[in-house]
């Protein structure tokens, strides 16, 4: 508790001393069905803008997510390689994840769910709801929501990036923008490799993506494809940590048509989607034949969107319907249907400085049966630098088929299961004027019927169970302050506490359920060296519930022109021995190097 006053005295003293501040550009936060400005929102959103990850020491999405407070990507190699993500201390299977709004998420495992095949030149932005309002998105939007924006350039140009580092690790991309006054087309691609940081690390990454938008009267069309092929030495990533030849092989695909329309009071958005999905886990590398499993899954569906806006306010409704197949030497054969509904009104008052948006959404699994969630978002300004803002809802989430069926020698899936739920509160306070960007926010999330994995005794087997409550009480602050004549170009400070309390559970051993970070303190320094020579040096501190507490270190330095980008990062400067999930030790000291060239047609 000491470190958590420590860090809300520091807050306070860091709003008393500013003097200056910037206001948060107008970025259009993409909901289910309303679209709001950032500075209109009454949820509790981070935004990652393109500028801020091209600073950053980072090689992978996931790192980029792992220097923001509240997020928790617990890695099992480097470079995301394999990684889980949490947000507040939920489990993986908690987190939805989105690119352009469409659903990434695995009915398989939440294990494949950050298996993305857009690399972080592609990126536009990064969207984080987190808590409550979180809930309008549907199944596994239970913590929280991560939305990927990408999207083509409305300038014509080529890049080609590079890079090499140490364990022999190398990667080459090029990407490509043609825009016309209709039609724009973006497609990139990328190969990266590793012989890995210890015996059987090693990895190949190989992804391309595409993605065009054609202008209509008032609305457009938007095609996007993408394919990622990875392929990794899993020492000691699953089963046990003496389990050091195992091997993984995964393929994902998405493709994905939409359209969206303005027409008078009215917006409509509508896409149609396919997401294809391969995993294959080797036992033993180099024998197959010993222990193998293969699944394939398949999700497809269409989606519905639209508001309309009145002197009422603004209604929105959304319709989603989807099939998921999965088919799987060791969990079978699988299908279910799920139709989602979600209906929402924003209503304001006060002239326009309180808003009050009520909504419910409405799921029907054909396996589980049907469930209603409702929820409210309340907002008030006031002025146009102050804000507070309050949410409560009720969350879900569906057993995944691993949870229902997967077994092996150390664990066993359970048809049992119940889909679990939670209700959530938040309340908080946004302050944005000038140089200074302020989130503090206080939450609470009751979950009932837990999924957790679970065993009476060490040599037991895992056994996924509903638990019968976690309450999980935490604190967030977020702080960003951009220095306008200093050398230092900015400071962001992002911590979160949480508390969570696991009862009426009487088993040994828990796999998830506590594993979360109890403090998560996260400092970015961006520093202007010269005019175009600028470095971000990140210090994260993570204490686990379970696990040693340690302190992590990164730079980046970074030498930039109109057409050309040289770096050199390093991370875990301070060679810091850690582990972040299944006892795997995590990579110490990484130096690499690239370059960047961008071209304008």
């Amino acid at each position: 508790m000491k470190l958590f006053y420590s860090i809300i005295a520091l807050f306070v003293c860091l709003v008393l001393v500013a003097q200056e501040s910037k206001e948060l550009e107008g970025v259009v936060i993409q909901g289910k069905t309303l679209s709001l400005p950032f500075n209109k929102t009454s949820q509790n959103v981070q935004i990652i803008t393109k500028e801020q990850i091209k600073a950053m020491p980072a090689s992978s999405i996931e790192e980029v997510l792992s220097y923001y407070s509240g997020i928790d990507i617990r890695q099992r190699g480097a470079h995301g390689v394999q990684a889980d993500v949490s947000i507040r201390g939920s489990s993986f299977e908690q987190v939805l994840i989105l690119i352009n709004g469409i659903r990434m998420n695995d009915s398989q495992t939440g294990h494949n769910t950050m298996n993305l095949p857009v690399d972080l030149a592609s990126i536009e932005r990064i969207e984080i709801v987190k808590g409550p309002a979180a809930r309008r998105f549907g199944q596994n939007a239970y913590a929280g929501a991560i939305n990927i924006v990408t999207r083509p350039s409305t300038k014509n140009d080529l890049t080609i990036s590079g890079s090499l580092g140490d364990f022999n690790t190398t990667s080459l991309g090029a990407s490509l923008n043609v825009s016309g006054k209709k039609f724009s087309h973006f497609i990139q691609a990328e190969t990266s490799q590793s012989d890995g940081y210890r015996y059987n690390t090693d990895y190949q990454v190989k992804n391309v993506w595409y993605q065009n938008q054609y202008k209509l009267n008032g609305g457009e069309l938007r095609l996007q494809g993408g394919f990622i092929d990875k392929k990794f030495g899993a020492n000691g990533f699953y089963s046990s940590p003496l389990a050091k030849d195992q091997y993984e092989a995964i393929q994902t695909s998405l493709v994905s048509i939409g359209w969206n329309q303005k027409s008078g009071k009215f917006k409509w958005e509508s896409n149609a989607y396919w997401r294809r999905s391969q995993d294959e886990y080797i036992f033993e590398r180099h024998n197959p034949s010993k222990y193998r499993n293969l699944h394939i899954g398949n999700n497809a569906g269409i989606e519905a969107n639209t508001n309309y806006s009145s002197s009422l306010g603004i209604t929105g409704v959304g319709l989603d319907f989807r099939k998921e197949y999965l088919s799987s030497n060791n969990l079978g054969k699988n299908h279910r249907t799920v139709y989602f509904a979600f209906l929402e009104h924003r209503f304001m008052f006060f002239k326009n400085r309180l808003d009050i948006t009520p909504g419910i959404s409405f799921s029907d699994y054909s396996d589980f049966g049907n469930f209603w969630y409702p929820g409210i978002d309340i907002g008030y300004s006031i002025n146009q630098q102050n804000k507070l803002f309050a949410n409560l809802g009720k969350t879900y989430r569906v057993p995944t088929y691993t949870d229902l069926n997967y077994t092996d020698p150390v664990t066993e899936g359970n048809t049992n299961l119940k889909p679990e739920n939670a209700l959530s509160y938040e309340l908080g306070y946004r302050f944005n004027h000038k140089n200074i960007k302020t989130t503090i926010s206080f939450f609470r999330r009751e979950s009932r019927k837990s999924i957790d994995w679970t065993k009476d005794s060490e040599e037991g087997k895992w056994k996924p169970e509903n638990i019968s409550r976690i309450n999980t009480d935490g604190v967030e602050v977020d702080f960003n302050y951009s220095f306008t004549a200093l050398f230092i170009k900015s400071i962001n400070l992002g911590y979160t506490y949480l508390d969570k309390n696991l009862k009426y559970s009487d088993r040994a051993y828990s796999r998830y359920s506590l594993d979360n970070l109890r403090h998560q303190l996260v400092v970015k320094v961006e520093h202007k060296l010269l005019k175009n020579i600028s470095n971000q040096i990140i210090y994260r501190y993570n204490d686990r519930v379970n696990l040693d507490d340690y302190h992590l270190l990164d730079d980046r330095l970074m030498y930039q022109t109109n057409h050309l980008q040289l770096y050199i990062q390093m991370t875990n400067i301070l060679n810091t021995k850690y582990t972040e999930s299944n006892l795997v030790p995590m990579p110490g000291r990484w130096i690499q190097g690239g370059v960047i060239f961008k071209n304008f047609l």
